[in-house]
């Protein structure tokens, strides 16, 4: 798989790097876990993006979050430690290698009571969840689901309120796909670019994010 420095030049990915301010030791000992000892490191959200994740859940005011896809908590603890006291966070992973890896590194963290973990599909815990509850809903997860997991996140969400999603690029393999997850991909920009409830952003931060505000009308 060609890296999202095929994308960004790696020279400016390097420089965002450099200028961007450090994140918690416990962030810093997830990431080299997960760039060390597991199977697939490139999944790591990294500095960069959980900086960026912690900005706009604190310009955003974010208090509820929904998480989708935990990989070993690396998203979920970046923004659990800006969020006010009575903050909450559920995150939700398929996986029970992944999810007892994060569970470990909360359980460490002084912000693991704002942490809830869910282990099962993603779809069916969404569906559990009130209409426009959320303030906020971060998107990492299987590929070929992102259409039905923003579905779900447009419910859930309250107006006004944000998703992110991750892996938006693909890895540049949105623009000529030849695979099951690229055409979701591709397909998943599509949906989001021509759908009239929602304000959106497509960024090229690392590997693509696409930032997403739910109108005041829906």
């Amino acid at each position: 798989m060609n890296s999202y420095m095929d994308i960004v030049a790696k020279q400016a990915e390097e420089y965002a790097l450099a200028h961007t301010s450090p994140l918690s030791p416990l962030l810093e000992e997830v990431e080299q876990f997960t760039l060390t000892k597991t199977a697939y490191p490139s999944m790591l959200t990294g500095r960069v993006e959980g900086r960026f994740l912690q900005l706009v859940v604190q310009m955003s005011g974010a208090c509820r979050i929904v998480d989708i896809g935990t990989f070993t908590g690396y998203s979920a603890l970046a923004m659990a430690e800006v969020m006010p006291d009575d903050g909450e966070i559920l995150t939700i992973e398929n996986n029970p290698d992944h999810a007892a890896i994060a569970q470990s590194f909360f359980d460490r963290s002084p912000c693991s009571s704002m942490i809830t973990l869910r282990l099962g599909p993603a779809l069916d815990i969404l569906k559990s969840l009130p209409d426009k509850g959320t303030d906020l809903v971060f998107i990492d997860a299987d590929k070929q689901n992102y259409s039905a997991y923003y579905e779900e996140a447009m419910r859930i969400v309250k107006n006004r309120g944000l998703i992110l999603v991750d892996n938006a690029l693909w890895y540049g393999r949105i623009f000529e796909p030849k695979d099951d997850d690229s055409r979701a991909m591709a397909d998943f920009n599509e949906l989001v670019n021509t759908d009239d409830r929602a304000e959106k952003l497509f960024l090229t931060i690392r590997d693509g994010i696409y930032l997403i505000r739910k109108s005041i009308r829906c």
